[in-house]
């Protein structure tokens, strides 16, 4: 069952028809309480809902249901801005968000995607980790808007280590999706079979010189299709501190990485983050982002 949680009845209850239209079962609530007292009555496995309330936040709501049922999803949807939400409070809560803006489409794909993977337990996650995808949804971007500038990055990169190969990638909820690729051509990833979302954990440069022997990826058919042996990467950082994606280089053999190449690295990392906020400040300031 989907709980659908909307102070105002007729947007909770367009909401809850095209949730219903797309085969779900959906339950209503127009306050916190009510939607409490619903995670009470209902086995529910996600839950629906805005971000104002009289009686609280949506993320009141989110750890609420968590406590009850662990495994539900969680999607905020909302015309509260995403710069308006207490991100900080997301903690560890993961949740997805998605703009309330009159089409209820993009809630229902995310609402099945959501569902379909709720109990994946294949990876771990940050500490952070609700936070974390919050602050990806200011930076995710089309990787056409991005123009040259990530390619040239991760050119330079291949030429500057010696490796075959070198990607930036962004890492949200289930998936990372390559900006950029050299050498090497990686379309969209479940989460689970990257490299990239173990390296997230790390606070600085991730670097495993024999992935193959390495027992998180040993059985990890993806990597060894691309002939991946080396593997070495720097977060891509937000201002306030998240890892919403990295800056990877790969090659087909083991191999060492020293000290200088660590800073090397990172500062390519660097360089891809300041691109992403660039687009970023661009599109917030109402521009085009054209090369």
């Amino acid at each position: 069952m989907i709980l659908c949680v909307d102070p105002e009845t007729p947007a909770r209850e367009r909401t809850a028809a095209a949730l219903a239209d797309a085969g779900f079962d959906v339950a209503e609530a127009g306050s916190l309480a009510a939607a409490r007292d619903a995670l009470d009555a209902h086995a529910v496995e996600c839950v629906v809902t805005e971000y104002a309330f009289d009686d609280g936040t949506g993320l009141d709501l989110v750890a609420a249901a968590r406590e009850r049922h662990p495994d539900a999803a969680c999607v905020l949807f909302t015309a509260t801005p995403l710069a308006e939400v207490d991100t900080g409070a997301f903690g560890s809560l993961v949740a997805e968000y998605v703009r309330k803006d009159g089409e209820h489409g993009e809630l229902v794909d995310v609402v099945e995607h959501a569902l379909a993977f709720r109990s994946q337990t294949a990876y771990p996650l940050p500490d952070d980790e609700g936070a974390r995808v919050a602050a990806l949804e200011q930076y995710a971007a089309d990787p056409a808007e991005l123009g040259a500038s990530l390619d040239r990055l991760t050119e330079l990169a291949t030429a500057l280590f010696g490796v075959d190969a070198a990607a930036v990638g962004i890492i949200d909820a289930h998936t990372e999706e390559f900006l950029s690729c050299h050498g090497i051509s990686f379309d969209t990833m479940d989460r689970e079979d990257t490299v990239c979302t173990y390296a997230i954990l790390d606070d600085g440069v991730t670097v495993i010189e024999d992935v193959q022997a390495d027992p998180r990826f040993e059985d990890d058919e993806g990597l060894a299709a691309a002939n991946i042996r080396f593997y070495a990467s720097a977060p891509l950082v937000t201002p306030d501190g998240q890892a919403i994606g990295t800056f990877c280089i790969y090659d087909d053999e083991p191999r060492g990485f020293d000290g200088r190449d660590r800073e090397l690295l990172s500062l390519l990392g660097d360089e891809a983050m300041e691109q992403l906020s660039l687009r970023r400040r661009i599109r917030d300031a109402g521009g085009d982002g054209d090369d």
